[in-house]
């Protein structure tokens, strides 16, 4: 076998398997139902560095005449530091259960005694898996420094991009040319990270939502990793990602493996919405996906902070039930010691001080009133103030071992070792017990620091943390089913693919600042769908950034969500109630649709504004949002192009939700607004080539517009 050939979704993959290497002598677009000869793609094999070109390896190598970064480094004290790969098994079969088609290979270095076995999977919307395990084959330790995956793109692509943020402004997109060298991000915080990238991706010049080619990779792992994208002075370019190992913290004794993490590529020829669709295809295909709609959320955290009292979180709920909320999800502030952020972490009892019922007769009173009930926990940390802390000191995770310093204190929380199986257990007695004895259908699950300096015994111990979270995710999981999780991580600081095998939506950001919510929220749904990203309508000023917005800004960007409330409702006035309501009762008709359909962004000529929407899959009906960021330097509005529509159908567009008086910034408005049926009717190849005619709107406001197909 000198190849294998996969394809679904008008993408395609090609490895070349001569000489007993493993090359990608394409990873793209479709090239049809024959595979080409891989020497015409890869070029022949390499006899010199100097004298021929090298194509590079799946797993890139120096011994394969690969100059940049190692795909697997690692040594035997010194020794075995270049392994030369082997091909010892190739095959090629479909994917269970899921339609789509599986690679699997077999690679060996008998002198270094390493064997590195990989499975490709192509899912039917074209994402690609890749899953790497390397195995010690030798008598003596192998010390694992990286175990990469690396995909090449061609020349073409001459742009990257990636997302970088921080705290309350997480997920925003850089550009840069790709140039000789290097480019990497590398995340250290124990976590994914506020300024993580989802994606390290390349693209041809000027690539957008809509247009050009683009390559994207993803690491499914919620510790420290690392993406790059690499030049090498023969002008072959890679996109890489992998987890980041500390010194000395993976260490393979005899016959012992490492598995990677798994990393998800996408490939579009239609821009970056191409590539959110393979992962949207794929995660939604997941079994387990959230298949109840999404419920409307009230979470307490805005509206009443710690103040924790029985009367207030009553009153709330019944202010929530009336606007039609259907989950009451009770924030920090519930469990023993609790009046402030700075104790209590580990005691995870209910405070009989604050609770001498316990939680039973809020829980009763929210189910009473027809919603779920949701509690926020924060297990993964520690304050030294606690109960835990004072009765184990040493189960906080330090550098120096169980005697040494603790590492630098953050919000006052150190981070509990759960690499301690004594730790571990612990926690998961208490969580078990706080959901067996309450009637509890969601947990909001926090992580409210950066990990840094994890340590365990006095050893490096990121990759064990994290796979010891996930242990307890997965444990609790099993043991209540019915219990949904979200991923909180002082707002986006743990969103990634690994963390959503166990979650059932992220908390993009603790920012409710719906203008800073556009743009975190917009690139959060590269990857993940709506219905995994929560959103809510906070206040009328924002409590992070002191902005003041109106309700309808705040509401239509709470809609293109899971959507939620983190607002004092009980003192809205009667025109906001009425308003609000509307616009839960507006998501409620639509969530089928908005979680459901695929997504759509619009390439605007403008950066003052945005639009994008989502579109049924038979392409019946769509719901669209166009929303003004900042001041035009144009008097008016450009028209509305619609992509994504059926170009021989035609279209109904109305007005989703009334339009703000107060956010029409011109005097008049364009005629369909004004006619007395309020609508539109043209075909789609009107709509996407010429689009429709806007009212000039205020900076940060938004209207949503609902097309439906007619006879």
């Amino acid at each position: 076998m000198d190849r294998l050939y996969l394809r679904a979704a008008g993408t395609s993959l090609l490895l070349d398997l001569r000489d007993g290497d493993v090359r990608v002598a394409h990873w793209g677009a479709d090239l049809g139902d024959q595979a080409p000869d891989p020497a015409l793609v890869s070029g022949s094999a390499p006899h010199s560095a100097f004298d021929d070109p090298a194509p590079v390896s799946l797993i890139p190598q120096p011994a394969r005449a690969w100059r940049g970064t190692p795909g697997l480094a690692g040594d035997r004290a010194g020794r075995a530091f270049s392994p030369r790969l082997v091909v010892q098994d190739a095959s090629l079969e479909p994917a269970d259960g899921t339609g789509g088609q599986r690679a699997a290979l077999v690679l060996r270095d008998e002198a270094s005694a390493l064997q590195v076995d990989v499975a490709l999977t192509l899912a039917p919307g074209g994402l690609l898996l890749v899953d790497q395990t390397l195995t010690n084959l030798g008598a003596d330790d192998y010390a694992v420094a990286a175990l990469d995956v690396s995909l090449p793109v061609p020349a073409q692509a001459t742009e990257s991009l990636d997302l970088t943020g921080r705290w309350a402004r997480e997920k925003h997109p850089q550009r840069h040319r790709i140039d000789q060298g290097t480019w990497t991000r590398s995340a250290r915080h124990g976590r994914t990270g506020h300024d993580s990238t989802l994606v390290i991706a390349a693209g041809t010049p000027g690539f957008g939502w809509r247009s050009g080619e683009v390559w994207a990779l993803h690491l499914g792992w919620s510790g420290d990793h690392t993406s790059r994208i690499e030049r090498a002075g023969d002008g072959q370019t890679l996109l890489a990602v992998g987890e980041l190992l500390k010194s000395g913290e993976l260490v393979l004794g005899a016959g012992e493996s490492y598995t990677a993490p798994t990393a998800f590529a996408a490939y579009s020829s239609h821009g970056l919405d191409g590539v959110s669709a393979g992962f949207h295809d794929w995660v939604r295909g997941r079994e387990g996906h959230p298949s109840t709609p999404r419920p409307v959320v009230l979470n307490t955290w805005e509206a009443v902070y710690f103040n924790h009292d029985l009367h207030v979180l009553k009153s709330l709920a019944d202010a929530a039930s009336d606007l039609g909320v259907e989950r009451f999800v009770l924030d920090d502030g519930w469990f023993l010691g609790r009046r402030d952020d700075t104790r209590g972490l580990g005691d995870w009892f209910v405070d009989p001080d604050m609770w001498p019922l316990g939680l039973t007769p809020l829980i009763d009173h929210v189910r009473d009133k027809g919603m779920q009930f949701g509690l926020w926990v924060e297990p993964e940390m520690i304050n030294q103030d606690s109960e835990l802390a004072r009765e184990h000191p040493d189960w906080i995770a330090r550098p120096a071992g169980a005697h040494g310093r603790t590492s630098p204190t953050w919000r006052r929380q150190q981070v509990l070792d759960l690499v301690n199986p004594d730790a571990w257990d612990h926690i998961f007695e208490r969580l078990d017990a706080l959901l067996t004895e309450n009637a509890i259908d969601y947990l909001k699950w926090d992580q409210n620091r950066d990990q840094v300096e994890l340590g365990h015994d006095g050893v490096a111990s990121t990759h064990a943390q994290t796979l010891a979270a996930y242990r307890l995710f997965d444990a609790l999981r099993a043991a209540h089913p019915n219990v949904e999780i979200e991923s909180c991580s002082s707002g986006g600081a743990r969103v990634d693919l690994g963390i959503l095998q166990r979650t059932d939506r992220v908390w993009a950001s603790d920012t409710n600042d719906a203008l800073e919510r556009q743009t975190i929220q917009r690139w959060t749904q590269l990857v993940l769908p709506p219905e995994l990203v929560g959103a809510h309508v906070g206040p009328s000023t924002a409590h992070t950034t002191g902005r003041t917005h109106a309700l309808s800004f705040r509401a239509i960007t709470a809609l293109f969500g899971h959507f939620g409330i983190e607002w004092d409702v009980r003192g809205l006035t009667d025109a906001e109630r009425t308003e609000l309501r509307a616009v839960i009762d507006f998501y409620k008709a639509n969530r089928s649709l908005i979680h459901t359909g695929r997504s759509v962004r619009i390439d605007r000529p403008d950066e003052s504004d945005a639009a994008y929407g989502v579109v049924s899959h038979d392409r019946s009906r769509a719901l669209f949002v166009y929303a003004t960021l900042a001041t035009s330097p144009n008097e008016l509005s450009s028209r509305l192009r619609i992509a994504g529509l059926d170009p021989d159908a035609r279209y109904r567009v109305t007005l989703g939700l009334p339009l703000d008086e107060h956010a029409i910034a011109h005097r008049s408005l364009p005629h369909w607004l004004t006619s007395d049926e309020g609508e539109v009717v043209v075909t789609g190849r009107v709509l996407a080539e010429i689009g429709v005619p806007l009212p000039g709107l205020y900076p940060e406001h938004a209207l949503v517009l609902a097309l439906s197909q007619v006879e």
